[in-house]
């Protein structure tokens, strides 16, 4: 159940606990499949004239990823676009199949293993054909023993080397990174998988979401599976919460790779997809305290956690006490999943300033300082001279627990 379908080819059914990674033997001018990662990363040849990817994400089979990759094919045809089909698996879906008339499709390859002859794409062909665009269905497939690469994924790196476009479907569960948590989540290895950078880079992710009681009525009247798998599938895979657990991750998936775009327009423009939580340590009895309640905070909003060091002219002159302080809770920061950040300015609240607008960080944890009449009349506060600056921040001051034990007994008269 890890895939689109139950295994029926051999390509599908072979054994594959990670990501290709196909050594290149004496006399092989082939690429390896670490020489495909690296084109996605941009360092290729010819970069320039690649063709683009295009993915329709999606949370579990069934939800119509290969129906939408085919709507696009005629939409695009009827734009004057040159498309092929190089791979569609329309899994005895009757809508699904309509879709596949009217458009050009590549003949498959037919490759022979044990007896058993399976059908996989055509490469080589869909190059000589060189449309603009090829639609090739299910990016994380493994392909049957003897093919001349051992992914689809590969396959579609070599498309795009060529300057062929490709749009191409795939299921969050088959992200390598994802893959072992899956596993534990539904109870079924996912032994097809594809390496993280081959989606994070591609051109273009459209999440194709529906809800998981949706998914589980479209099974019911028969849209995914034939009646004598629906109901084990159902039971096994497709349960409510398997459903949920897969949809949250792809999206997750998506909403990080929106937010990562933004970062990259700026911030003048634009605000923040996702919540990010930085805390701001320093040598005050405070520090671990506001470090606490910055990292609770970032549970709740499942938010990244920022431990932020900032070093000024005065902080440089500070006795090895300050430091070691300071070392202590940067060991409590690690210790909670904390991202280390240090960084150096003229003054504190410019060096927060900084990572806030850079790392669009939505909440701010400080730790109280004591300051004397004298400082508060001479100076605005730390938290006032930050929020001027980013009026959209939420700032939160943490006590040290004696300092609020001791404004409790003065208010008091103790």
């Amino acid at each position: 159940m890890a895939g689109d379908t139950t295994a029926t080819s051999i390509g599908r059914n072979a054994r594959d606990d990670g990501p290709a990674t196909n050594a290149r033997a004496a006399g092989d001018d082939r690429p390896t499949a670490e020489e495909m990662l690296a084109r996605t990363r941009g360092s290729g040849p010819n970069e320039g004239d690649r063709g683009r990817l295009r993915v329709y994400l999606g949370m579990a089979p069934g939800v119509g990823k290969t129906f939408r990759m085919l709507e696009e094919g005629h939409r695009r045809i009827a734009r004057g676009t040159d498309l092929v089909v190089g791979y569609v698996e329309a899994h005895g879906r009757i809508e699904t199949e309509q879709l596949v008339d009217g458009l050009e499709v590549v003949p498959r390859r037919r490759v022979e293993y044990r007896g058993v002859v399976v059908e996989e794409m055509d490469t080589d062909a869909v190059i000589a054909r060189h449309p603009g665009v090829a639609l090739v269905d299910e990016l994380a497939h493994t392909n049957a023993p003897g093919s001349e690469r051992a992914k689809r994924w590969q396959d579609v790196e070599v498309l795009r080397d060529a300057g062929i476009d490709v749009v191409s479907t795939c299921n969050i569960q088959h992200l390598d990174s994802v893959a072992d948590a899956v596993a534990t989540i539904t109870g079924a290895p996912v032994n097809e998988r594809i390496p993280d950078e081959v989606l994070a880079a591609a051109d273009e992710v459209e999440l194709v979401d529906m809800s998981p009681y949706a998914l589980r009525q479209r099974m019911r009247h028969g849209n995914v599976y034939p009646p004598d798998r629906t109901n084990v599938a159902l039971e096994r895979f497709f349960t409510e919460s398997n459903l949920t657990a897969l949809r949250e991750l792809a999206l997750r998936f998506v909403a990080g790779r929106v937010d990562a775009q933004l970062e990259g327009i700026g911030t003048a423009t634009t605000g923040t997809v996702s919540e990010r939580v930085l805390v701001f340590v320093d040598d005050t009895p405070a520090a671990g305290r506001a470090l606490r309640r910055a990292a609770a905070s970032a549970a709740v909003l499942r938010a990244p956690l920022l431990a932020l060091v900032v070093e000024t002219p005065a902080t440089a002159a500070a006795p090895m006490e300050h430091v070691r302080r300071i070392r202590e809770s940067l060991d409590d920061a690690t210790d909670l999943g904390a991202e280390i950040l240090v960084v150096e300015a003229s003054d504190v609240a410019e060096g927060i300033v900084r990572i806030v607008r850079a790392r669009r960080v939505t909440r701010l944890v400080l730790p109280h300082r004591t300051a004397s009449t004298m400082e508060r009349v001479r100076r605005s506060s730390l938290a006032d001279r930050i929020i001027e600056q980013v009026p959209s921040l939420e700032i939160s001051i943490v006590a040290d627990a004696r300092e609020t034990a001791d404004a409790y007994r003065v208010g008091r008269g103790d």
